[in-house]
């Protein structure tokens, strides 16, 4: 499905605040509430927006023990991983890759010892054929994503 101008607008703006109003987003977008409508169930049922998603406070301060951990899948078990990852608050962010390694996953925790205990975790889940991972040092430049403060 290609997205137009107002597509991209639409999505932008829930990335900003999912929580808006069909209202609100109508207002911000200049267009009426039932077009505003209309493109959103379109959006859905065409699995564009697979969902929404929380974003808690909790989640928004840096952990200072992060890594990046690169993930071999057996077989075709990477969406069941995928999912597993996602109920994981220390995987940060997921990503599938090609090469050697199928998912790159960015973890953050709280300490080593948390650190030690998600990589267990992690290595345990059913599919997860290898791993290898890399603690980040030091950051010296991140690009976040625009969260308003509620």
């Amino acid at each position: 499905m290609a997205l137009d101008d107002l597509d991209q607008k639409l999505i932008t703006e829930l990335r900003h605040d999912g929580r808006l109003s069909i209202s609100d987003l109508a207002k911000t977008l200049g267009v009426s509430r039932a077009t505003l409508r209309s493109r959103l169930e379109r959006l859905i049922s065409s699995g564009e927006i697979l969902g929404f998603s929380v974003v808690l406070k909790e989640d928004r301060h840096e952990l200072p023990v992060c890594a990046t951990m690169l993930m071999a899948i057996e077989g075709k078990r990477a969406n069941s991983v995928i999912h597993q990852l996602y109920g994981m608050p220390e995987a940060q962010s997921i990503h599938t890759t090609n090469g050697r390694w199928d998912l790159v996953v960015e973890l953050g925790a709280a300490d080593l010892a948390a650190f030690d205990a998600i990589l267990g975790r992690i290595r345990m889940l059913e599919g997860v054929s290898a791993t290898e991972t890399s603690l980040l040092l030091v950051t010296h430049k991140r690009t976040s994503s625009n969260l308003r403060q509620f």
